[in-house]
């Protein structure tokens, strides 16, 4: 899946307005919380087919380490 729609994405699921998520944030600036990481975690198993661990989840402390647990899973 290409960046750009999965970061729609994740915001959608996040309840944030459109072009909030760049790809670069901090989790805390974004309402991150236990229920945005069962909000992800079901986005990613819907979309992309991949489990994840929600302690690996709750780890994360920016995007891109969210992005990174998605073993290449996403592209551009």
């Amino acid at each position: 899946m290409e960046k750009a729609r999965f970061l729609r994405l994740m915001e959608e699921a996040l309840e944030l307005d459109p072009g909030t998520v760049r790809g670069d944030e901090v989790l805390e600036d974004l309402r991150w919380d236990s229920l945005a990481v069962v909000s992800f975690i079901g986005l990613v198993d819907e979309h992309l087919n991949v489990s994840l661990e929600p302690k690996k989840v709750s780890k994360c402390k920016t995007v891109p380490e969210l992005l990174a647990l998605l073993d290449g899973k996403i592209v551009g």
